[in-house]
C-alpha cells in the first residue's frame, strides 16, 4: 500500500478518463475521479451521442419524401416538434450518464462531483470542499472546449456546439460559421429540420483535410438540402436587434438570423488546471505534451484524449485511456498508434473514411492508382431522390496495398468501421477483388471496382501519375 491517498486521480469523467479509471481499478488500483459538470464528458452529454440523435431526427424528412415512391401516403407536410426532440435527447443523455456513473461505482472507483486543480506532481485540490488528495499518478482527461472565433464585436450573441442542443426555440434562420465536420453536420441537421441555413467559412470548400472528391460531394449535398454558402468570408460584427441577429460579413452583406452557431474549432481544456504550476509542458494552443504512452514531462502526470490534441475522436480517447491503465497499472507495454483511424462525418449523406486521401497518397508515393464509383443508390430509383453515392479506393500502384477508402453515402460510417480492419491489416486491392460481393448492396461496389478511374487514366496518358 502506497503512502498516497489514491493510486490514481483522474481529472475529467469523459470517455477517456472513465475508461482509464475502470481499467486501472480492475488491476487493483485505488482510483478517484473528479468531474465538474456531468459524468460522460463531451461525447455523451454534448457531442457525438446527442448529435447522432439529431442526425436521425433530421433524416426523417427524407424518409417521408422517399416513402411516397414506395406506395405510402404521408401527411403533407409532416409536423416536427423541436421541444419534444430536445426532451427525448435529454432523457437519453441522462440515462447514459447514469450508466457511466454506475459502471464507475461497480468498478470500485470513487466519484467526486467537483472541479479539481493540480497542486504539484502528486497532489490535487478539490475546489468544492477544499480537500487536497495525494495520488501516485494523476491523469488529465478534461477534453476540449469550443472556441468562439473570430472574436468580432457582438460575438457574445453567438452560440457554440455546447448550447445548440438545448435551444429553447427552434432557429428558423441559422448562420453556421466554419467548414469543419461539426459545422457541416449541424448545417445538414438544421437544414433538414426546416431551418434556412447560411454557412460562411474562410476557405473555398468544406472539410479541409478530407479527400477532395468527398469534400465536393458533401458541399453539393448541403446545397441540395438548401444550405446557402458564403465561401471566403466571415462575420465582422453581430448586432442584436428586435427582428433577430444582424450579422455583417466581410463582403459587406448583412444577414438577419435567429441564431449564429460558431463552429470554427476547439481547444484543449487546460486553462486553470494548475498544469503550469506543476511544471507540465503545454504546446502553443494549450495542449498537454505527452509521449507515446500519454506521459507528460512530469513523470507522475499523464493525459489522454482531446486535451492532448493528437487525434480528437472519442474512440481514440478511450483507446488511450485503456492503454494508459494497461501500461501503468497492468504491467503491459501498450502504446496507441494514431495512423489509419477510420472516422465518419454525419452529414446526410454521411461520409466514412479511413487511410490516406488521394492528395496525401500522391504526395507520399511515386505511383497511385485510383478506383472510384459514383452511382444512384437503389432506393433512389423508386423514391426519385437525387442522392448519389460516391466511393473511392486509393492504392499504392507499386505494391497494390490499399492506402485509403472514402465513401459518401448511406451508412458510410458503418462501412468505414469495417474497412478500417482491412486497411490496418494491409489488404491489397487484389484482396478486395477476390472478395465475394453481397448483392444487392451499395458496399458491393467496393469489391467490384476493377478499372482505374478515367481521371487517373487521363493523368497517366499525360505522363503525370506520380507525385503532384
Amino acid at each position: 500500500m502506497s503512502n498516497y491517498d489514491v493510486d490514481l486521480f483522474v481529472i475529467g469523467a469523459g470517455s477517456g478518463g472513465v475508461r482509464a479509471a475502470r481499467i486501472a481499478a480492475g488491476y487493483g488500483a485505488r482510483v478517484m475521479v473528479a468531474e465538474e459538470y456531468r459524468i460522460g464528458g463531451t461525447c455523451v452529454i454534448r457531442g457525438c451521442v446527442p448529435k447522432k440523435l439529431y442526425v436521425y431526427a433530421s433524416r426523417f424528412v427524407d424518409d417521408f419524401a422517399d416513402a411516397v415512391g414506395f406506395g405510402w401516403s404521408v401527411p403533407v407536410p409532416p409536423a416536427f416538434d423541436w421541444t419534444k426532440l430536445v426532451a427525448s435527447k435529454e432523457q437519453e443523455v441522462t440515462r447514459l450518464s447514469k450508466i457511466y456513473a454506475a459502471n464507475l461505482e461497480r468498478a470500485g472507483v470513487q466519484m467526486v462531483e467537483s472541479r479539481a486543480e493540480i497542486v504539484d506532481a502528486n497532489s490535487v485540490r478539490l475546489l468544492k470542499d477544499g480537500r487536497t488528495i495525494t495520488a501516485g499518478r494523476i491523469l488529465v482527461a478534461t477534453g476540449g472546449t469550443p472556441v468562439l472565433e473570430p472574436a468580432v464585436p457582438g460575438i457574445e450573441h453567438a452560440i457554440s456546439s455546447n448550447e445548440v442542443f438545448d435551444l429553447k426555440d427552434f432557429p428558423k434562420r441559422l448562420m453556421v460559421v466554419g467548414g469543419g465536420y461539426i459545422a457541416v453536420e449541424f448545417a445538414s441537421v438544421f437544414a433538414r429540420l426546416g431551418s434556412k441555413v447560411h454557412q460562411v467559412l474562410r476557405a473555398d470548400n468544406v472539410l479541409r483535410g478530407f479527400d477532395d472528391d468527398m469534400r465536393n460531394g458533401v458541399r453539393d449535398a448541403l446545397v441540395h438540402a438548401g444550405v446557402e454558402f458564403g465561401f471566403g468570408t466571415l462575420p465582422t460584427r453581430i448586432a442584436k436587434e428586435a427582428d433577430g441577429l444582424h450579422v455583417t460579413l466581410r463582403s459587406g452583406e448583412v444577414c438577419v438570423v435567429d441564431q449564429v452557431l460558431v463552429a470554427t474549432g476547439r481547444r484543449p481544456h487546460t486553462k486553470g488546471l494548475g498544469l503550469e504550476t506543476a511544471g507540465v509542458e503545454l504546446d502553443a494552443v494549450g495542449a498537454i505534451k505527452v509521449n507515446a504512452y500519454s506521459q507528460t514531462n512530469v513523470a507522475s502526470i499523464y493525459a489522454v484524449g482531446d486535451v492532448t490534441n493528437r487525434v480528437n475522436l472519442t474512440p481514440v480517447a478511450i483507446r488511450e485511456g485503456h492503454a494508459f491503465a494497461d501500461t501503468v497499472f497492468g504491467g503491459k507495454d501498450v502504446a496507441v498508434h494514431h495512423a489509419g483511424i477510420p472516422t465518419g462525418v454525419f452529414t446526410t449523406p454521411e461520409l466514412g473514411t479511413v487511410g490516406l486521401t488521394e492528395q496525401e497518397a500522391r504526395a507520399r508515393f511515386d505511383v497511385v492508382d485510383i478506383y472510384s464509383a459514383n452511382f444512384r443508390p437503389m432506393k433512389a430509383t423508386l423514391s426519385g431522390s437525387a442522392e448519389r453515392t460516391i466511393m473511392k479506393i486509393v492504392v499504392d500502384g507499386r505494391t497494390d496495398v490499399v492506402l485509403g477508402v472514402h465513401i459518401l453515402g448511406h451508412e458510410a460510417g458503418e462501412m468505414a468501421q469495417l474497412l478500417g480492419i482491412a486497411v490496418r491489416l494491409g489488404a491489397k486491392k487484389a484482396d478486395f477483388d477476390a472478395t465475394m460481393a453481397v448483392h444487392p448492396t451499395a458496399a458491393e461496389e467496393l469489391v467490384t471496382m476493377r478499372t482505374r478511374s478515367a481521371r487517373y487514366e487521363r493523368d497517366l496518358a499525360q505522363g503525370a501519375p506520380a507525385k503532384d
